[in-house]
């Protein structure tokens, strides 16, 4: 999106245009246009309308009721941090005194707006025009101008010395909009992102959650998050902002859980027991295994392996709880008979250290059985298993925060 085509959206004629874009039914694009356009509105200004409108139903998974005052790009709405990881973000850098803070690389201005609303004075930038338009015109939107400015420029270009902390969140897509998975061709560049510690003690880093722990700047806090199950991001807190080695934080409902440690410990390795956890991935990628098994009083099946099995029924909002029903033969004829002869039609298969296809093992299986389970394929001792389950319904800890 370009700059001019953000100002025409956000001209009366275009608010028109999306209010009109807006009362059209879903389902049927090009009636949609050919009615705006019937209506006087140019076919570009209708176009785009239509377009924000299908991206504001999108975004309010994200951001709620804010969704239907924001603009967005397609490739920003993906991108975006999530509303309730941002405020989070946010209080946290409040709470740690931050009054000025620069937002590098903001995208469509999902942090910004969260830094602002948290009474922080934002610089925020983005090396995109249309992108750093988008984000102005959402700043403008949700009445945020006072508190934050927006411009289009190079994060490595921008003087840091008025700001009291730094967000960066370096680009991890091709202009193309691939992927990009290694730190070295995120932009701006990694030797850059590494060394804003040390020109603003108080920074925190937005990576992508497979970041290789071994990348994390020294002595600084590296945290996992994760959305309803769902692994959304690493933030790494520098400087005074660190507070323990490693953090997964699991937003679950609106609730926040959050499991610490040094995430470098191996957890003791012992026999299946009558229930087993399935890690949630937050805390799987921040090496918190150890600190999840010893919560449970359980152990890993295989050092390798993140699945932790106990004997004693103990609940936890860090992971998916199954009752053990019986350690199955892996060979495909006696593992169907098994199942058969359970009556198993409907079954959830997991994998954690298994080299099985799961789509392909189910049509091998030809199940048709009245009866519902859950299949682990994993490792014990090294050697390749199937574990019968059956689920466990969790509730939230009164711990949680």
């Amino acid at each position: 999106m370009l700059p001019e085509d953000v100002e025409a959206l956000t001209t009366p004629a275009g608010r028109e245009a999306l209010a009109a874009a807006a009362a059209q039914p879903d389902g049927d694009p090009l009636a949609a246009a050919e009615k705006l356009r019937a209506q006087g509105f140019p076919p570009a200004l209708a176009a785009a309308a239509l377009t924000q409108v299908e991206l504001r139903r999108k975004a309010r998974a994200k951001f709620g009721t804010d969704a239907g005052q924001m603009y967005f790009t397609r490739a920003g709405l993906e991108q975006a941090t999530r509303s309730a990881v941002a405020r989070r973000r946010a209080a946290r850098l409040a709470a740690a005194g931050a009054t000025r803070v620069a937002d590098l690389g903001c995208g469509i201005g999902a942090d910004t707006i969260a830094f602002a609303r948290a009474g922080m004075r934002v610089l925020a930038v983005d090396a995109d025009p249309g992108t750093a338009a988008v984000a102005a015109a959402n700043i403008r939107a949700l009445g945020l101008g006072d508190l934050a400015m927006v411009e289009a420029r190079d994060a490595t270009g921008t003087p840091l010395v008025a700001v009291e902390a730094v967000f960066c969140d370096p680009a991890r897509r091709t202009s193309g909009g691939r992927r990009v998975f290694d730190p070295r061709a995120y932009s701006p560049p990694w030797d850059f992102v590494t060394a804003l510690p040390e020109r603003v003690p108080n920074t925190v880093l937005k990576l992508a959650p497979g970041i290789d722990h071994a990348l994390l700047p020294a002595g600084a806090e590296g945290e996992w998050v994760s959305v309803d199950g769902d692994v959304v991001e690493a933030a790494v807190w520098c400087g005074p902002l660190a507070e323990v080695p490693r953090r997964a934080t699991l937003i679950k409902a609106g609730r926040t859980f959050e499991l610490t440690g040094r995430g470098n410990e191996q957890a003791p390795v012992g026999p299946l027991g009558e229930y087993l956890y399935d890690p949630d991935g937050a805390v799987v990628r921040s090496h918190l295994i150890k600190e999840l098994a010893e919560s449970i009083n359980g152990n890993l099946l295989d050092e390798s392996i993140a699945y932790v099995t106990t004997n004693v029924d103990i609940a936890t909002d860090f992971a998916k709880k199954y009752k053990t029903i019986a350690r199955l033969p892996i060979a495909l004829k006696k593992l169907r008979a098994e199942l058969k002869a359970r009556d198993i039609g409907a079954l959830q298969i997991l994998k954690r250290g298994s080299a099985h296809d799961v789509e392909d093992l189910r049509r091998q299986l030809r199940l048709e059985g009245s009866q519902s389970a859950v299949l682990a394929l994993t490792r014990i001792s090294n050697e390749p298993a199937a574990i019968l389950l059956k689920p466990v319904d969790v509730p939230a800890a009164a711990a949680g925060r």
